[in-house]
């Protein structure tokens, strides 16, 4: 198996020069999802007979729920398998407005305000083509999303990290976005639940950024398929909810962590009128649409009440992101707190003295378990590691076993 650790360690293989000279180099600059890879990798290796216990990629133990999988296939028998409008079928807007007003009190106009996505990355790449011109800045958080940074590079924009602070309780604070404004400052980016530190932004949180982005005239998008899964009683907030804020609000959702459907790549964004004009315009070039019978399949998960098995599904995540990050915080050397919404354990490993990177490798190579380094998620990530939470029971405990092991001969 060293071979193989070797192979996800060293990452893809390094470009010659001479191909350097045809390629972009916002490309060859960028670096490669550490959260994708490393998944890819480690299915890799569970296919040439590897035993992996893969705690990387936020993909949640269970398959998309019977009825939604059903509605995509009576809708592929049916012929429903053609080009749709490139902002989303009707039924689908529809569908994704119904749940905009039962579960976030937002009433949404479905002909003007939402378009569908394939998923949140989609939706975040539209929405920042449609805001930004070269050169233009964009605030992000640090820990972030990996696919942050990168997305604004290839698009040309420039991203400006902000630090969250463990002693914030990894929020921010309005100075700390006030001291990064520039001319060139157009957008933020936040996440809520986040991933990956588990924070739930309380409506406090929120208007802290709300003022800011209202002071300079900023549009802020908000990155929220974890929107579902808060614990402890806590209950989502949605920003554009706030005074002010609908018109400069970018509401990313989708079905991707709380229907288990990441493989579905589907999702849908919710903005003002003149924007959701401009990124349909995009939709129409660079996609023409969502898939057909996708669409059919989220417009039962989207359009009505959750049923009780996906009810079920986020009784057993919150009792196992409870039960995970409890024990690894049990352990001697690790420090972790029980997130307040998503998949996540945000792991501090800063009393072993050890690099994030090396530490996920080690752990790889000795104990076959598959972690994400906190520095793949910024400066402010390195002294922490990303566990994924919502396995079997099975995996979790063999995880825990071998996580404590490792970390004994520290």
């Amino acid at each position: 198996m060293n071979l193989a650790i070797q192979s996800l360690k060293q990452g893809p293989p390094k470009i010659s020069y001479m191909s350097e000279l045809s390629l972009s180099d916002r490309v060859i600059s960028s670096e490669p999802s550490s959260t994708v890879r490393i998944a890819d990798k480690a299915k890799l290796l569970r296919e040439a007979g590897h035993e992996v216990y893969d705690f990387s990629a936020g993909r949640a133990f269970e398959h998309t729920p019977s009825y939604v999988v059903d509605a995509a296939l009576q809708a592929m028998s049916a012929g429903d398998t053609h080009q749709t409008m490139a902002q989303g079928t009707t039924k689908y807007r529809k569908a994704c407005a119904n749940k905009l007003l039962r579960e976030n009190g937002i009433e949404a106009n479905p002909e003007t305000e939402i378009v569908a996505t394939m998923g949140c990355k989609q939706g975040l790449t539209i929405s920042l083509l449609t805001l930004l011109n070269p050169g233009d800045e964009v605030i992000i958080e640090d820990p972030c999303f990996v696919s942050y940074k990168q997305t604004i590079q290839y698009l040309g924009g420039v991203s400006v990290s902000v630090p969250l602070f463990a002693k914030n309780n990894f929020r921010w604070e309005s100075e700390q976005l006030e001291e990064v404004i520039t001319e060139k400052t157009r957008a933020i980016i936040m996440c809520t639940p986040h991933n990956p530190t588990g924070v739930v932004h309380s409506r406090e949180d929120l208007e802290e950024v709300a003022e800011v982005a209202i002071k300079h005239n900023l549009t802020v998008i908000t990155d929220e398929p974890y929107e579902r899964m808060t614990w402890g009683g806590r209950k989502h907030v949605n920003l554009a909810t706030l005074p002010g804020m609908a018109e400069r609000t970018i509401t990313l959702m989708s079905l991707t962590k709380s229907f288990s459907m990441g493989g579905w790549r589907i999702g849908f964004a919710y903005a003002s009128s003149n924007k959701i004009e401009q990124m349909t315009k995009l939709q129409q070039h660079l996609i023409t649409c969502v898939n057909s019978f996708v669409q059919a399949g989220a417009i039962v998960a989207f359009g009505q009440p959750p049923r009780d098995e996906v009810l079920d599904f986020w009784q057993q995540w919150e009792k196992k992101v409870v039960h995970f990050t409890n024990s690894l915080d049990q352990i001697a050397g690790l420090k972790c707190y029980v997130p307040e919404g998503g998949f996540y354990g945000w792991v501090d490993i800063s009393e072993l003295n050890v690099s994030s990177g090396k530490f996920c490798d080690q752990l790889l190579e000795d104990e076959s378990v598959a972690l994400v380094p906190g520095a793949s998620f910024g400066r402010h990530g390195e002294n922490f590691v990303r566990v994924t939470c919502v396995k079997s029971w099975d995996e979790i405990n063999e995880g825990l076993k071998r996580i404590s092991e490792f970390v004994q001969r520290f």
